[in-house]
C-alpha cells in the first residue's frame, strides 16, 4: 500500500564507520536513467525526487523535462509534475510540485445548482443513464464549493476543516492525507467528498485520492492521466550512457588511501593498478605508491574491462574514439591523455563527458579524470605494466 511505503523511513546503505572517500574527483551523478518508463530525472528534480522518496512518492517520470514559454521546465511524473522556476515562487523556491489539482476544477462553479427531475413518462433504460450520469457531474462540480458558514463543525478523529481552502477532510482520506504529510505532500483539499461510477475521489492541491468498497485510499496517477489529456509525448528515450538509477550511485564507494590491493610486477619501474571493485586506480614505483587511490570508471556489464596483467603498447595525447562494441555505437571526441593496454581498443584515457567516477560505466575502457589522465599520462612510459584486478 502507497501509505505504507511512504512512511517508510529513507535511509542509505550503511558500509560502516571505516568508509571513508579521499579522492575529491568522486560526486555522484546529476542524472540518471529509469529503465522502467525510459526517461531520465535531472539536477534539482533528482534531488526532490530523491529526497522525497523517490518511487514510493511521485511513481517514476513519465516525459522528458519540457521549456514552457514562460521559461518553466516541467517533468511529468505517475503521480505529480515537477517544476523549475528561474525566477522563483514567492518564498524564493525555484523547485516545486505542480498544482496539477486545480486542472481538474469544473470551468464553472455555481453555488446553486438547478434541481433535476425525472419525465414520469420517461422510462427508457438510457435516458434515466444519462440522468444519473449528469446528476453525479453535478454532484463533483458542487463538491469543489467551499463548505458553508452552517456546514462547518468542530474537527474530530474522523473530520477535520481545511480554512486554507475552505474544505473538510473525512475518514479514510484523512488518515492518508495526514500521514503523508498534509500540506507538504498532496497539499490542502479543493474538494468535498464526490461519488463518480461508484467511486469516491477527494482532488488536493498536487494529486488525487480514490476509495471504493473493499479496497485501500489509494493515489490517482494524476500525473498520467494529465500528461495523456495535453498529449504529452511519453514515448521512451535513449539510454545513452547514463547510469540506471539506484540509491548504491550516491553512496560513496569504500577505497583503502595509499594502499594498492597487490604489488608492483617484479622487475618494473613502475606499474599502474586498477581495483575493479574498488573502482580505483593507483600508480607505483617498484612497491611504493606514488599516487594514491583515483576514483576510476571501468567497464559496465556486457563491456567488461579485463582483468590480468597488461602493458602499455601505444600512448596518444588526443584522440577521436568511434565504433561499435556489442552492438552499441559510440562517437566521442578529443579522448585525451590515452595510453592502450590491449590490442583489441582497452585503454586508460581521461574523461571530460561524465563526473561519475567510482561507478561502471565505460565500454571496456578505464575512464580517469581529467588532471589526474594527464599526470599519469606523463609519469607512464612505453612498456608500463597495468594490473587490473577484480
Amino acid at each position: 500500500m502507497l501509505v505504507a511505503l511512504l512512511l517508510a523511513p529513507f535511509l542509505g546503505t550503511d558500509r560502516g564507520a571505516e568508509a571513508q572517500v579521499t579522492d575529491p574527483d568522486w560526486t555522484p551523478p546529476r542524472t540518471v536513467y529509469i529503465p522502467e518508463t525510459g526517461h531520465a530525472i535531472d539536477g534539482y528534480f533528482l534531488d526532490l525526487w530523491r529526497e522525497s522518496g523517490g518511487f514510493n512518492t511521485y511513481g517514476n517520470p513519465i516525459t522528458s523535462e519540457m521549456t514552457l514559454d514562460n521559461g518553466h521546465i516541467v517533468q511529468y511524473y505517475e503521480y505529480a509534475r515537477f517544476e523549475y522556476w528561474p525566477e522563483g515562487d514567492q518564498f524564493g523556491n525555484v523547485v516545486m510540485l505542480g498544482d496539477i489539482g486545480q486542472e481538474l476544477r469544473p470551468i464553472t462553479v455555481r453555488r446553486f445548482m438547478p434541481a433535476v427531475g425525472l419525465d414520469a413518462k420517461d422510462t427508457r433504460a438510457a435516458q434515466n443513464k444519462s440522468l444519473s450520469a449528469t446528476r453525479e457531474m453535478l454532484a463533483v462540480t458542487q463538491a469543489w464549493l467551499p463548505l458553508k458558514a452552517t456546514d462547518i463543525a468542530e474537527n474530530s478523529a474522523s473530520w477535520r476543516y481545511v480554512p486554507e481552502t475552505g474544505h473538510s477532510v473525512a475518514n479514510g482520506f484523512k488518515s492518508f492525507w495526514e500521514a503523508t504529510g498534509e500540506v507538504y505532500y498532496l497539499g490542502n483539499p479543493l474538494t468535498e467528498e464526490y461519488s463518480l461510477g461508484g467511486v469516491v475521489y477527494q482532488v488536493f492541491e498536487h494529486g488525487q485520492l480514490a476509495w471504493e468498497t473493499g479496497t485501500d485510499v489509494s493515489m490517482v496517477p494524476l500525473g498520467t492521466k494529465l500528461a495523456e489529456r495535453y498529449e504529452v509525448p511519453m514515448e521512451a528515450v535513449a539510454r545513452g550512457d547514463l547510469p540506471a538509477y539506484d540509491e548504491e550511485l550516491f553512496i560513496p564507494p569504500v577505497i583503502t588511501p595509499g594502499r594498492a590491493p597487490v604489488a608492483g610486477v617484479p622487475g618494473a619501474p613502475k606499474t599502474i593498478v586498477v581495483s575493479i571493485g574498488e573502482q580505483a586506480l593507483w600508480a607505483l614505483e617498484g612497491n611504493d605508491v606514488v599516487m594514491e587511490s583515483t576514483y576510476v570508471s571501468t567497464g559496465k556489464p556486457k563491456f567488461d574491462t579485463p582483468t590480468g596483467t597488461f602493458y602499455i603498447n601505444s600512448k596518444v595525447p588526443v584522440q577521436d574514439m568511434e565504433g561499435i562494441i556489442g552492438g552499441e555505437y559510440y562517437n566521442v571526441a578529443s579522448v585525451p591523455d590515452v595510453m592502450y593496454f590491449t590490442n583489441v581498443g582497452h585503454a586508460i584515457h581521461g574523461t571530460y563527458w561524465h563526473d561519475n567516477f567510482g561507478q561502471v560505466m565505460s565500454h571496456g575502457c578505464v575512464n580517469v579524470p581529467m588532471g589526474t589522465s594527464t599526470w599519469l599520462y606523463e609519469w607512464t612510459p612505453m612498456g608500463t605494466p597495468v594490473v587490473i584486478v577484480p
